[in-house]
């Protein structure tokens, strides 16, 4: 091969100084002799015409020869260096579209699901303490555990969810859907925390998955106490006015020998917190019976009376809106409702008018 390009170069450009002699030497000295200094210049043009002609030809065919003596020398096209670790550069374009690069080719799996925690109940324990030590809230541990309220037993053994939201046990004929809207969450949250886009079978009847940020229902508290003033800086900003906390009709005004306001409503319905705030209180008392006292932003603390269940425990934050208890008729009551009750820096006032 190389032996031909050789030749072809050569017979090229022996050409091209045949040509130039006959037509730069020969032939113009025999046509002046005939016709002239004038046909001496057509011949003239006519050899430079050809000479600029052939030589591209003879371009071409050494750069050709140039080419051919180099590509055996050369690492071939797109092609992969050898991957030793990561301390290179990642993949470096070399000479004339060389690949090289650094990085191992490999597939990097997820992390795996972490284990659920199990706590052992110690005497003296209550689930709000153990639910605040792991940073989660009390009806998550108590709707993981199948708890009605929040009554333990030492020596129990408690499974602890691994964050803010509900650990479930798969049901024949659920679905992601089904699921996420029974916790009102995304059906992503679900897919992501428990590894479904990878592992699919995880999502099976009797298989134990957790749903990050669930919505689970509100235990009734056994367990009451109170933990005093909340720093102003611990408080969260008001909201706004107060909401009532029960859509009832009011059976009773504030005035100097009442101090709150009563809400009449059927027995059960949902008192919500009339704020944002911290719960200070919970418990019994004298008259009022069973009680939620909330501290919120400004110097302003509700508190709602005759309460047939608590939802929640001294030192929660709460919204506004949430679940703090159900109407009922513990204390001195002639009927279902709860008596709203707003002081301000430590004064009564009339809750209707904030």
């Amino acid at each position: 091969m190389q032996q031909t390009q050789d030749l072809s170069v050569r017979g090229t450009l022996a050409l091209a100084s045949a040509l130039g002699h006959l037509f730069g030497e020969s032939i113009p000295a025999t046509i002046a002799s005939f016709f002239g200094p004038r046909g001496l210049r057509l011949v003239l043009n006519i050899a430079t015409a050809c000479l600029v002609v052939s030589l591209p030809f003879a371009a071409v065919s050494q750069s050709d020869t140039a080419s051919a003596t180099t590509i055996a020398d050369r690492a071939p096209v797109a092609a992969i260096s050898n991957f030793a670790d990561d301390t290179g550069a990642r993949a470096q374009p070399q000479s004339r579209g060389m690949l090289a690069g650094t990085r191992s080719l490999v597939t990097v799996a997820a992390a795996d699901v972490p284990e659920i925690p199990k706590y052992v109940v110690k005497k003296g324990d209550t689930l709000s303490e153990i639910a605040a030590s792991y940073g989660v809230n009390t009806d998550d541990i108590a709707y993981a555990n199948g708890f009605a309220d929040d009554g333990i037993n030492v020596g129990e053994t408690l499974v602890i969810p691994p964050g803010r939201g509900a650990l479930y046990i798969v049901k024949p004929g659920d679905t992601i859907a089904s699921v996420a809207s029974k916790f009102k969450v995304e059906q992503a949250a679900i897919m992501t925390y428990n590894r479904l886009y990878f592992e699919p079978e995880h999502f099976a009847p009797d298989q134990l998955i957790f749903v990050p940020g669930a919505d689970v229902p509100a235990i009734k508290r056994l367990n009451y106490g109170t933990i005093g003033n909340v720093a102003p800086n611990q408080l969260p900003a008001s909201t706004g006015r107060l909401a009532w906390p029960v859509n009832g009709v009011i059976t009773q005004y504030f005035w100097w020998g009442h101090t709150g306001v009563d809400l009449a409503a059927p027995y059960g319905t949902t008192i919500g917190a009339s704020d944002d705030g911290v719960v200070v209180a919970t418990g019994w008392v004298a008259v009022g019976g069973l009680r939620v006292c909330v501290q919120h932003a400004g110097g302003l603390m509700t508190c709602y009376y005759h309460t047939g269940a608590v939802f929640v425990s001294p030192g929660q934050t709460v919204v506004r809106g949430q679940p703090l208890a159900s109407i009922g008729m513990t204390g001195v009551t002639t009927g279902p409702h709860v008596h709203w009750e707003l002081r301000v820096n430590g004064v009564y006032v009339n809750p209707l008018l904030y």
